[in-house]
């Protein structure tokens, strides 16, 4: 299969000899074969080919020799932009094979995982108003190409309105079947503890050679995902992988983390995923990885990285999500994929934190909670003349459940509550050190100026708590502070409470 980055670039990928489509200089020749496309899913098209009548649509389905060169899905009409998740697949067969060389959710086939984007803008694929494909996709006697509704609403105007609501697949015949390997893609997602086993992203059984994937990693409810795993890609049954990318970003060609903004790029980028995750893609096109009899490909923590990874990476509480969709050609027949979930289980995993409510703080005499550190709504509960301000801290959110959210700070960290004027009360403060940094955090915590004793060995979470009275409240204010009390360590606070006495009934 001949390419060139030139032609990729433009979406001009050639199939060698046998397509007779090459290099951008191959532009003026005169290619033999009969260039043809087949619509669907539009209402000029049979019935049998929109979603009013059927949940499953052919939408193309071409004799060979040939070549799709473009596949294309128009976005649906329904009102609110026509995003939907991934109730919508795709399926390729080549051949009359029986097993779909192709099984991806629509919207992440074109690198926009559960479809959550406006745009895409890739060598090879891209969405903007519509999904584009360019992969060249060559075949010997048939290629059948599918879009199958899986969830609840039944073939019908409601159903066409919530589905593409057009699609077209470009080709090119061939005088002779073409040489090289078959296109293949695959969707997977599961939700694991990374630090006991791998998240394997595809196996594949044959001759072969890997063009690319998008990738999707959350810890669900935070956003502190970790970027130090290890891309693996184990060729014909290696033990050890002859390609390990260190580091998750680094595989996609950042480093120190991903960007804090979105970076697009024809071959790799990046964007943040909802509020707790990162999405990236790559295309290895001057770099495909070649496998004669296999291909295993998998994200884990490498041996030689710190023990700390896997250890923090095994907690429940801790579990990751990813998904992925990997690109390959190869010859067929291909290992059969593992079977897709039902459309229900193909989400991305809600968070999983549970959080008291306004009856049972005021139930326990809580007037002010603050949840340290937290991404969202780090006041959780304020009665009126209460509130809380950071004067010395940065958040952090990479910790376990179930408090998995600090503030933090090398020297420091000092909050500052916001009282009524004498009040009196009991300011609670929660500190835990769940992944012993340095050893184990070493600090001494202070309320109204006032020392509560230094605190150390407390991986397991600890309460400290304090009176006050109405004279150390006379202005308003009550600080408090948490001072690192071990050096190359620092001071974390998770929660502070303000706290007074419920009358008895």
């Amino acid at each position: 299969m001949k390419w060139t980055i030139a032609a990729v670039l433009l979406g001009l990928a050639g199939v060698g000899a046998a397509g007779g489509q090459g290099d951008l200089a191959d532009l003026p020749l005169l290619t033999p074969g009969k260039v043809a496309m087949q619509n669907a899913l539009w209402g000029e098209n049979p019935k049998d080919k929109q979603f009013t009548t059927t949940r499953r649509v052919v939408v193309a389905d071409i004799p060979g020799p040939a070549v799709i060169t473009m596949i294309h899905f128009a976005l649906p009409q329904r009102p609110g932009g026509g995003t939907f998740g991934r109730d919508a697949v795709l399926r390729m067969y080549w051949d009359g094979e029986t097993a779909p060389s192709v099984e991806c959710p629509l919207a992440d086939f074109f690198c926009d995982p559960a479809g959550l984007r406006g745009t895409v803008s890739t060598a090879l694929v891209n969405k903007n108003r519509g999904f584009n494909a360019y992969f060249p996709m060559p075949f010997a006697k048939s290629a059948r190409v599918e879009l199958a509704y899986d969830g609840p609403v039944e073939p019908g105007p409601q159903l066409w309105a919530m589905m593409p609501c057009y699609s077209y697949v470009m080709y090119r015949t061939l005088d002779k079947p073409p040489e090289g390997g078959y296109f293949h893609a695959a969707w997977r997602q599961e939700r694991l503890l990374l630090g006991k086993r791998e998240y394997v992203a595809m196996e594949a059984a044959g001759s072969g050679k890997f063009i690319g994937w998008n990738v999707t990693v959350r810890l669900p409810g935070r956003p502190g995902y970790p970027v130090d795993e290890n891309e693996k890609f184990f060729i014909d049954g290696e033990p050890e992988p002859s390609v390990e990318f260190q580091g998750l970003e680094d595989s996609f060609g950042f480093s120190w983390g991903f960007p804090p903004a979105e970076s697009l790029m024809p071959l790799t980028g990046y964007w943040p995923l909802k509020k707790d995750g990162a999405a990236a893609y790559r295309f290895f096109v001057n770099d495909a990885i070649r496998f004669e009899k296999s291909l295993k490909v998998a994200i884990g923590f490498g041996k030689k990285e710190s023990p700390f990874f896997a250890a923090q990476f095994s907690k429940p509480g801790s579990e990751l999500e990813f998904s992925s969709v990997c690109y390959w050609y190869q010859a067929e027949p291909h290992a059969a994929f593992p079977a897709l979930p039902p459309a229900d289980q193909r989400g991305m995993s809600a968070a999983e934190e549970k959080l008291p409510t306004a009856e049972e703080l005021k139930g326990r005499g809580v007037r002010l909670l603050v949840l340290c550190g937290r991404p969202e709504k780090e006041v959780l509960f304020a009665e009126s003349g209460y509130g809380a301000t950071v004067a010395e801290g940065f958040a952090y959110a990479g910790f376990p459940p179930p408090v998995y959210h600090c503030r933090a700070g090398e020297q420091e960290v000092v909050v500052e509550l916001t009282v009524p004027k004498g009040a009196a009360g009991t300011v609670r403060v929660y500190v835990t050190d769940p992944d012993e940094f340095m050893g184990g955090r070493k600090q001494e915590v202070f309320v109204c100026g006032k020392s509560l004793g230094t605190v150390e060995k407390f991986s397991k979470g600890r309460w400290l708590e304090r009176a006050v009275g109405a004279q150390e409240t006379a202005d308003g204010k009550a600080a408090v502070r948490v001072k690192n009390a071990r050096q190359d360590s620092n001071a974390v606070v998770s929660i502070i409470e303000w706290v007074e006495k419920v009358a008895a009934k």
